[in-house]
Order: C-alpha cells, then structure tokens, then sequence
C-alpha cells in the first residue's frame, strides 16, 4: 500500500510540474494571427522581475514589423528606466506548418514559435549582460490576445533550470 501511496503522489509532483501546451488555447479568440499582429507599429511597456519576485527595471519599447515574401522582420528598440537602450531584430521564417523559427542576433540558435487559438508560445536563448560579461539565459515566453490590437507577454528565465527572473509586459498595435 505505501509503494502504490509513494507512485501515486510522485505522478500528481510529475504533472502539476508539467507545462501547459499552446494547444490548451486552441479554441480561444480572438485567433492570433503572427502575420497580421506583427505587421506596422506598435508599442509595448513592463517590468522585469528577480528570481524573488521583486521589480528590478521598467521599460518601454516600439516595435516595426514587415513582411517580405512571407519572410516577417520585427525590430524592437527598448527604453530602460536607467537610460539603457537596447536594439533587437528579429527575423520570422515560417515552417510551412504554421509554425515559425525566430532568430535574432543575441538569441542563440534559434526559438520556435508556435501558436493556437490566441495564444503564442516561443522558447530561446537569450545572450544578456551580466556583470561584465555576457550569460545565456532560456526564455519560454508566453503571448495572449486579448484584443485585436493587445497582446500580454508574460516570460520565465531560466539558467541551469532554476529561475532567474521574470519578464510581464503589454503589446499594443497602434492604428494603421
């Protein structure tokens, strides 16, 4: 009886560990078009967070998105609370399956990036500054439609599967 106790409690530790898939929102709108979302300007705002919890820096951000021969290219230009500014670009190419690889030049290798319903789900390895040097850091973001024009971003850091901070922010499509 204990053996069958011990098995039993260690597969519910096993799938409240588990991730929720994208597909879980497969049938929630407004559908999350990558195309159409990441086409023109936009403006996003947040804060990332410790390992603790705690707010360490607020930032803003504009965003540009094209797309050439279905081929899409977002540039970001972020505004930290200290006066940092950080450029990413990131380059879309679709799978044929729906699915997309994002490269950017501080992102190792490249993410994966999948969506369902109104949902977004993209994991890489981001190269960011630390200290003097630079570390690698993975990042499972996880975007929602919630409007036509807003997207909620939220992601995990991780660095050797512990958690190292945390990233929420707001994505706005401002009006053709």
């Amino acid at each position: 009886m204990g053996r069958w106790l011990v098995l039993m409690f260690g597969a519910i530790f096993l799938a409240g560990c588990s991730s929720t898939s994208v597909d879980h929102y497969a049938n929630n709108t407004p559908v999350f078009d990558v195309r159409s979302f990441f086409d023109g300007d936009l403006v996003a705002q947040g804060v990332l967070k410790n390992r603790s919890g705690e707010v360490t820096r607020y930032f803003s951000a504009d965003l540009e998105g094209s797309w050439k021969d279905g081929v899409g290219t977002l540039e970001e230009w972020f505004v930290f609370d200290d006066g940092e500014k950080q450029e990413r670009i990131w380059t879309l190419t679709p799978n044929g399956d729906g699915t997309y690889t994002a490269t950017a030049g501080d992102v190792v290798g490249s993410g994966q990036l999948k969506t369902s319903g109104n949902a977004l789900f993209m994991k890489y390895v981001l190269q960011v500054p630390y200290n003097d040097g630079i570390i690698d850091v993975n990042v499972d973001d996880r975007m929602y439609l919630v409007e036509p024009s807003v997207v909620i971003n939220e992601s995990v850091l991780t660095k050797f599967g512990f958690e190292v901070g945390y990233l929420t922010l707001t994505i706005r499509k401002l009006a053709d």
